[in-house]
């Protein structure tokens, strides 16, 4: 039987990892990554790298549950691996604050990373303007090694990589049996999809060595993320915009919330300003389409739209996408034997 020749469009986080998970649980198949941009240029190079969930509300909780203990699982087993250090996948502790006593005070998720608990009183007196907090610790990812990674293990399990435009994924149909759509934000020009939108995030990324615990507060904007090369400061949340240029002012108010929570930061030194796009939808697209033209089909399986939780989910939305691109490879095959009969 012929290899089955598989196309992943888009090599961001979400694309890279669910190439990674191809290649390891489909036998007898060829992956192509084909995007306009790689690494240090997407928009996953901008993100934190902090597993922590954001909350999809066009998801059921439990399969997000699932989806993150996947990717915390997955990760775990890299952090303790010898490849940790290539991977840029690291333990991280630290605690977030909240300014009045949130609705739930156990999160969904604090079964799935390590040791959570709350804050005791003599800890929240490093934060007087907080009334409670969370302690706990998960991973953090370097996001440009991580992605490097992916992509070196690709390579050498005989994976294609090509530099290219996809204006439209019909492109594609006489040379691949099946594709994959990761392409994140630009499948609102691709796909006609107008329910994806950015998410503006300007972040600093600074050289502080001395800071060892993340803080996060409540409401998810203000951030201090250490991480093995640098420290991530954050952010912003600016929903429809699409200016990626560095804005001065926000760096400012960044620099100054992270400061007013640790303020040992006004030391910090080769400060970097980045800026991305978050992909975000009130769901994630994770299904089948199969695109028809003259008679002819192209099955196409989308995972796009994780917004500002890629990383918390990546490994679980790769293994749902994997699962939907063995059933499109299953039809095919059923196809090809009756066509024989």
């Amino acid at each position: 039987m012929a290899k089955r020749k598989i196309a992943v469009v888009g090599a961001g986080l979400i694309g890279l990892s669910t190439a990674v998970y191809i290649v390891e649980s489909i036998p007898k198949c060829s992956v192509t990554v084909i995007s306009d941009k790689f690494t240090p240029n997407t928009t996953s190079d901008v993100a934190a790298g902090m597993l922590i969930p954001h909350t999809y509300r066009g998801i059921p909780i439990h399969q997000q549950k699932q989806w993150l203990r996947e990717t915390f699982d997955y990760l775990f087993e890299i952090n303790n691996s010898s490849v940790a250090s290539d991977a840029g996948i690291h333990l991280v502790s630290g605690w977030q604050i909240f300014k009045t006593i949130p609705d739930e005070v156990l999160p969904f998720w604090s079964d799935v990373v390590l040791g959570f608990r709350s804050m005791t009183e003599e800890e929240l007196k490093k934060f007087p303007q907080h009334r409670f907090g969370q302690a706990f610790t998960t991973l953090k990812c370097d996001c440009p090694s991580y992605l490097l990674w992916m992509e070196k293990r690709l390579k050498g399990n005989g994976s294609q990589v090509y530099a290219r435009r996809i204006e439209d994924l019909w492109e594609l149909h006489s040379k691949y049996d099946v594709v994959v759509n990761c392409s994140g934000i630009g499948s609102r020009e691709l796909m006609g999809d107008l329910e994806i939108y950015p998410v503006r995030g300007q972040v600093l990324k600074v050289n502080a060595p001395w800071v060892n615990h993340f803080i996060r507060d409540g409401d998810g904007l203000t951030y201090i993320y250490p991480g093995i090369h640098n420290v991530t400061l954050g952010g912003t949340r600016q929903k429809d915009n699409w200016t990626l240029s560095p804005d001065p002012r926000s760096s400012k108010d960044i620099f100054d919330r992270c400061c007013a929570l640790e303020p040992s930061l006004e030391r910090a030194q080769d400060i970097k300003v980045r800026v991305g796009l978050r992909p975000s939808r009130l769901a994630v697209r994770l299904q089948k389409e199969i695109l028809v033209h003259d008679g002819k089909k192209l099955p196409v399986v989308h995972n796009y739209g994780h917004g500002s939780g890629g990383f918390s989910v990546h490994r679980g939305t790769a293994k749902d996408a994997v699962r939907l691109v063995g059933e499109c490879i299953a039809a095919l095959e059923g196809s090809s034997s009756k066509a024989k009969l």
